[in-house]
């Protein structure tokens, strides 16, 4: 049975694209759960404004995404955190802090976009990528330095 594919599907196909899968599949997965329609010259009408409309909605996001990428690029991020004699930290910085500083200059950006591979545990000067799109990513410095300790 030959289907429109109207989400991108691993092993199988992108948005828009005829293939051709077994009936049972076809039936009792794709069609049900929508991720399908049927091969008719209507259905291949429907799907064919359907995605230019998210090509155009895609070029869009990614437009904007380069904007604040720009804006992001300038940005740099100062927290002062507990450290021992190594210059290491007592906790650390993650993803969620990193959010919250961007927050505070007015940046809304969730956190599950900003990439660490792990947490800052050390002070110093560290690079942040931030992936706002899927092709666009932004580095944001992030400054951490030692917290003075109070006299006693």
């Amino acid at each position: 049975m030959e289907v429109i594919l109207r989400e991108d599907l691993d092993n199988l196909g992108t948005r828009g694209q005829v293939v051709r899968v077994a009936d049972g599949y076809a039936r009792n997965f794709l069609l049900p759960k929508r991720l399908a329609v049927a091969a008719t010259e209507s259905n291949k009408k429907i799907v064919e404004q359907e995605r230019q409309a998210a090509l155009r909605r895609e070029a869009k996001e990614k437009s904007s995404a380069e904007e604040l990428a720009k804006l992001l690029s300038t940005v740099m991020l100062a927290t002062t955190q507990k450290a021992g004699e190594a210059d290491v930290l007592f906790g650390s910085v993650t993803a969620k802090d990193i959010a919250e500083m961007l927050e505070k200059q007015s940046y809304k950006i969730d956190r599950k976009k900003i990439v660490l591979d792990s947490p800052i545990k050390t002070l110093g000067e560290h690079k942040v990528a931030i992936k706002l799109h899927r092709e666009v990513t932004a580095e944001v410095t992030v400054v951490v330095s030692k917290e003075a300790e109070a006299a006693e």
